[in-house]
This record gives C-alpha cells, structure tokens and sequence, in this order.
C-alpha cells in the first residue's frame, strides 16, 4: 500500500527522517536513500500514434485500398476497435486526445488558427485541464512527443514564447516537431524542446520528415529502456502524414500507379467488400448516400479521371509510407523486449478524410483554400513531379468519400460518420488476452487518457500544479479490452464543428449539416442556424447513417435536439461560429495576436519561425521593409527577409549583388523587381515599398526599390495572397527557410553573405479586411 496520494500532482516530497547524532557514523537507523518516484507496480509503457487526416474507409486494416501492414500485424494481435469517433478537425481531435475532455470544455471548438474570444473556442488550454502527459510525468513516467502540435496558441509560437503550452510546458520532457497544422516533409521547420533546428540531412540525401520522427523516437525509446529499465515510458507521435502536402517517395507512389483507374464509385464498392469480410461493418450495412454536388467518376473526362487517379495514387502512396515509420518504432520496441508490456493505440485518423482539395483537387491547397481551382490539365502536366517538393497536392473530394467508405460527408462535417469515425487498434499482449479480437463498443477520442490512467493504475488527478481539475469527461475503454459482449459505457456524445452538429445516445443520432466543406472562401451571405435541417438515424440497425428517420419519429428528433442543446450549454459550445476563412484574420476573429496594434516593428538578424501570427501582417496593406546592411567586397547574396514558399510568399534579397523583390502569387506566377546595379561596399539602407491598391482584399500592387533614399526600380504585383501564405511555411529574417519564395536562390542554403545590422517593418494602416470585402460584395449585389 503507497503512503501517498496520486491525486494532486506533483506529488510532495516525502517527510525526511530526523537526525538522532551529532555524527553521521552514529545516525539510528542509518538514512535511506531516497527511491525515484514511479507508477504502480505493472503500470505499462504506452504509445499513442496519431494518423492526420485518414478516413475510416483508407487503412488496410480496416478494409481500405491503402496498404498498411503495420496496422494489420498489430490488429491481427490486439483489437479493432470500429466505432471509434473523433471531432472532425485536427487541433480539437488533438486536443482532446491529450486532456480526456471534449474539445470545447478545453476551448479548442475549431483549430488554433481559427481561435477567437470565445471560452468554447479561445484556442487555450485552461490549466484545469493537466494533459495526460502532465498526469503520467507527474507520476513517474519518462514522456516524450514527437511530430505534429496543432494544439499551441497561435501567438505563442515565437522566441518570446511563453512556452508553458508548448508540448514541454505541457509535460512532455523531450519534443522534437513542428507547431502548426501541416508541414513541408522535404524541408520541415523544426524545433527541439524550444528551439528551432534543421534537418542534419537534405532530401538528395534521402531526408523525409516521417523517417526522421521515428528516428527520433526510437532514439528516445532505446535511451529510456538502457538508463531507466524499471521506469515506464509513454511516448506521443502524431505525424504530420497523411495531411496535404502529399511528399512521399517516388517509389511508394509508384507501387499505387494505375491501381485506381476504376474510380471513387467502385472503389467504395470495392471497399465495402472489403470491410463486410474483416467484420469491421455488418453484413447488412449499405453505402451511405452520396454527397450533393460531387459528380460521379463516369462523369468526369479522361483527363478529369487520370488527374484525380494520379493525386490518389499519391495520397495511397504517402499513407503506406507513413505506416511504414510506424512498421520500424513496433520493430524497436519488440528488439528491446517492450512491445508486449506497451498498450499500443493507433489511432487512424484524426478526423474523416478531407474534402479541402475541391472537386478536381489540386497542386497548391493554399491556392485552392483562396478560391483559385486547378485544371485537370495543369495537374497532369506536373505529374512528374507529384510528391516532390515543389508540389502541395492534395486530392479531389471524390476520394474523400471513398475513403469514408461507408459513411457519408468528410471532414469537418461533425454531423456525419464520414467527419468523426476513425479506424483504431489497440495492442497489449500483456493485457489483451483475445489476437485479432474486434470491438464494437461507442467510444470517442476523450475515452484515452481515461483508459490509460485505469491501465497504469493511477487516479484521475484532482489537483495539478496547485490548481483544481475539471472532471475528465471521457470513459475509460478498458472494460472491452477483454469483453467483446460488454455493454456500452460510453451512451453519450455531442458533435459540433463549424456549425455542423450531432448528438448521440444509445444509438441513436440527431444530426444537421450547416455547410459544405470545400468551399472555403466565404462570400458574406450569413447562413441562419435556424435554417439548417436536422436528420434522425437509429444506427442500431443503420449502421451507416443512410435512412433519414426524422419524419418518421419527430418527438425523438425533438428530444435529441434538446439534448444537443443541454450538451452544447455544458461544454461551452455555444455560441456557434461557422466563419472559416474570416476567422483566420485574428482582428475579425476576435483573439489577440502577437503584434497587436504595431505599425513598426525592428528585428535583428537571424529572428526566424515566425508563424504568420506571430509577425507583421502585410497583407492586404501598403508596407515598407527597410534593411540597413554592411555589403562586403565583390558583393552580397542571399535573403534578408522572406515571408511563406514556393507556394506562395514574397521575399526582399540580394541576387547577383542587386537588391531584388519577388512576390510568389500561389506558386502560378512570380513577379519580380530588380534593382539595375549592384550595390558597392559598405554600408547602406535599401528599402521596398509595396503601396497595395485597396479596394478589396487580395489586389494587386506596386513594389518600388530604394538605395540610401535613392528610387531604383519600380514594378507591378499583380494580386496578392488574401487569406494566408501557408501553415507550413514562416517569416524569418536573414535566411528563406524550407522551400525558396523564388527561383533566384537555392532552398536551405541562401542566407545573406553580407552583415544584417536590422530590418525594420513598417505596416500602414490602409489594411483591408474580410469583414469590408465581405461588406463590399454584399453592396455589389443588393
């Protein structure tokens, strides 16, 4: 029996003898010394692997045409777990995952970038909510987390942090990763703990951002077992896989080439087979409906068909890729005796599959995100080149739905299965007597943390760091591990993403879609929650939600709708916020960034991973960039300011000793402004002015190069980016860190040559908004 409490963490330091002599020879009885703190006898090592936007109808595992083994050797022995939910985006899913409460209750309603001020939405953790990596740290455990963290407030993602809920204020001990939603895999901006690190490798050398996680985290792994054998560990690894952009390599894609010739429509078909054999759907489920609006494969031209093949051919490829890195960590895990002892979770999905590449998807997701679709022809133009680094791909919606199968609508969609139900395996030999068992039971990403507190024997902690805990919302799943037949613990659940809503209980499911995921762009018609049309379904018996039940049973369709609105009071989901787009703009969503007011601002050389919330905004607004720069004989080269990528960004540099501004209008055309000379020794100030034209958001403008004061060249930009430059890309000074805004430097290597004394930005406060776009279309057509 422990003679202390595991509840109010960090446990107190143990009450020290008292010494009885005046000499340490004499002390009666002599000191102990003091024993290292560590978990119940028994407690296992645990694993949590998150997969980014995978449907349900993707794995192999779970019936799906992309080959994954390690998800099928470790479901082959240990458990299916088929109604499985998630909360139909990825911050709220992950944000869940780690703290046992529903997604609002931890103010995550909609992803870090899209916060407002909201408590349901603010985007920040409240310190009532410990992570479950602050419960197992504080209990003795070794932690760790490697890949994506989309759960940090946007504008704490710079040098001046605070880094309280970065992943090692939030008790992970070590972190090696990236903080944003989707990252470059050839070339990732990276960070160890706190601070920014590149890659030791290039992708010519055979870097991809997959490989190198898991090289990590077997590092790690193979550390914790050689100096703390009797300590157990837990080690988070969410990938940035299978998120646009699709990187991968050629082989993998080439594995997939011409294995989807036959189309979206019999692939669900196909898939359906699939799963109805596994047992992972019953027998009598039935194809959900297809989406309104989405055509069908015969529908599409021939060049329509081979562009959208190729992008599933590539997404196909990056999945088996990505379960490959897993294949490689469980390979470790079993060399060093671990991986019967861990309670592996494997979690293939973190929300449905996604629909954000449009109807014909697309090479640049940013540029689609931004209303500007791709042509089939453009795509197939560039097949080549499909998932190397100057490609963000990211497939049609068809596919999406395919990879759904059997449910219907995609991600974001919280209303529907094909949004919120995700594949998930767990594997414990030495907990789980059944191999290759399946299990039916309800349960929702909240049901984790829960589970593994029950698995190591610890308590729900009602205390952290001195400040009390909201109660732990999800339902430990621990009770199925060793009975198929036990009865739902988990009966109830609300749903709600972006204004799309669900309530569950008992089976049955009240529903109602209030958009269309793949229209991204908002064009100021406000849509009345009042107006959306709530749907009924008893998946007792339709398991795939695809008989509407609402005329039928109005009083139950009532009754849920009540309940909604209970669940939806509980979990500060109300109010409900469907701005997408807008909300990106921290001004028309309410949340504070970390400029704020400013209108200047001076950097040194060398300030870098600035996320586009956390550095100027120069969008949709004249500015001025002013570098005062020692040049040195025989020139300069390189970057002194750079702000997104090759798709898409702008950059003021050195080419060839002249100043030089390029501005990258979605990776389609790059514009450029020279300076005519290069610039002579010494020290100087150059400066461009960018005086934007006004009258809406993402105009064109003028771009004017000055030396010492002097007007050196001049030149249009014809639009700009409106929205966001990219989430994977960052504003750093002296250097263009992943890939290059132009062709005029190198990726990696095109730091500037010459001494950056600052770099001073001045913004004006001519600055456009969503909410005057949106004003002036709404004028335009009244």
């Amino acid at each position: 029996m422990e003679e202390f409490s595991r509840e109010r963490l960090p446990i107190p330091d143990p009450q020290p003898p008292a010494a009885t002599s005046l000499d340490a020879r004499d002390q009666s009885p002599p000191f102990q010394p003091r024993q290292p703190l560590r978990p119940p006898q028994g407690a296992p090592n645990v694993v949590v692997v998150l997969i980014d936007d995978m449907g349900f109808g993707a794995p192999s595992a779970f019936g799906g045409p992309c080959n994954m083994p390690t998800a099928e050797r470790l479901a082959d022995n240990g458990l299916r777990y088929n109604r499985f939910h998630v909360t139909a985006i990825c911050s709220p899913t992950r944000q869940a995952l780690l703290t046992g409460r529903n997604h609002h209750s931890v103010g995550m309603g909609v992803t870090t970038e899209m916060a407002s001020a909201a408590p349901g939405y603010c985007g920040i953790r409240p310190l009532s909510a410990a992570t479950i990596g602050q419960m197992l740290q504080g209990n003795g455990y070794n932690t760790a987390a490697f890949g994506k963290w989309h759960q940090t407030p946007a504008r704490d993602v710079s040098a001046a942090g605070p880094f309280d809920r970065w992943p090692t204020g939030e008790g992970f001990e070590k972190f090696y990763g990236f903080l944003c939603a989707e990252m470059n895999h050839w070339y990732p901006v990276l960070f160890d703990g706190t601070k920014p690190v590149e890659p030791t490798r290039k992708p010519e050398d055979g870097y991809h951002l997959s490989e190198d996680l898991v090289d990590n985290a077997i590092d790690w792994v193979r550390d914790q077992t050689a100096l703390k054998p009797d300590n157990p560990f837990f080690a988070y690894l969410p990938f940035g896989a299978t998120h646009a952009p699709y990187h991968v390599p050629q082989e993998y894609r080439e594995k997939y080439r011409g294995k989807f010739d036959h189309g979206w429509n019999r692939q669900r078909e196909i898939t359906l087979e699939r799963q109805k054999e596994l047992g992972v759907v019953p027998e009598d489920a039935e194809l959900a409906p297809w989406s309104e609006g989405v055509p069908h494969w015969d529908e599409l031209s021939a060049e329509e068909q081979r562009a959208a093949a190729s992008l599933m051919e590539l997404y196909a490829g990056f999945a088996e890729h990505t379960d490959d890195q897993v294949g490689r960590l469980v390979d470790a895990l079993d060399e060093l005796g671990e991986l019967d002892n861990t309670m592996f979770v494997y979690i293939l999905g973190d929300n449905g599959a996604s629909a954000e590449g449009g109807l014909g998807g697309t090479l640049n997701e940013h540029r689609f995100a931004s209303g500007i679709p791709d042509s089939a022809e453009f795509i197939n133009a560039h097949d080549a080149s499909l998932g190397d680094a100057t490609t963000h791909a990211h497939y049609p919606v068809g596919w999406a739905l395919a990879m759904n199968t059997p449910y219907q609508w995609t991600k974001q969609v919280a209303s529907h299965f094909g949004g919120i139900r995700d594949g998930m395996i767990v594997h414990w030999p030495a907990g789980i007597t059944e191999r290759g068992g399946l299990r039916d039971q309800f349960h929702h990403v909240i049901d984790i943390v829960p589970t593994i507190l029950e698995a190591a024997g610890l308590p729900h902690p009602t205390e952290v760091n001195g400040v009390a805990q909201q109660p732990i919302e999800g339902t430990s799943m621990l009770y199925s591990f060793n009975d198929a037949d036990a009865p739902d613990r988990h009966r109830v659940q609300y749903f709600e993403m972006v204004g799309n809503r669900g309530i569950y209980q008992d089976g049955w499911m009240a529903v109602t879609r209030h958009g269309t995921p793949w229209v991204m762009v908002q064009d100021g018609v406000r849509r009345s929650f009042d107006d959306d049309e709530w749907e009924l379904y008893n998946t007792n018996v339709d398991w795939t939600q695809s008989h509407d039940l609402a005329e039928e049973h109005p009083d139950k369709l009532r009754v849920l709708q009540q309940l909604f609105l209970v669940e939806a009071a509980k979990h500060n989901v109300l109010p409900l916020d469907d701005r997408m787009t807008e909300r990106e703009n921290p001004l028309e969503a309410g949340r504070l960034d970390l400029m704020g007011d400013r209108r200047s601002v001076t950097f040194h050389a060398g300030a870098k991973r600035l996320t586009e919330e956390t550095a100027p905004n120069v969008k949709n607004r004249s500015h001025t960039l002013t570098a005062l720069v020692e040049v040195p004989e025989g020139g300069a080269e390189g970057v002194l300011v750079a702000q997104g990528g090759h798709t898409g960004g702008w950059s003021f540099y050195f080419h060839d000793g002249k100043p030089c501004y390029a501005y990258n209008y979605f990776g389609t055309v790059v514009q450029h402004v020279r300076a005519p000379e290069a610039v002579t020794a010494g020290e100087h100030e150059v400066s461009v002015r960018f005086d934007y034209d006004g009258g809406g958001v993402g105009k064109g403008g003028t771009a004017t190069l000055r030396i010492d004061g002097t007007e050196v060249a001049s030149g249009r930009v014809d639009a700009t980016i409106p929205y966001y430059f990219a989430f994977d890309e960052t504003f750093d000074i002296g250097v263009d860190r992943a890939s290059p805004v132009t062709d005029d430097y190198a990726p990696v290597d095109n730091a500037f040559t010459g001494g950056l004394r600052r770099l001073r930005v001045d913004l004006d406060d001519d600055q456009w908004s969503d909410v005057e776009a949106a004003s002036a279309f709404r004028t335009a057509h009244e």
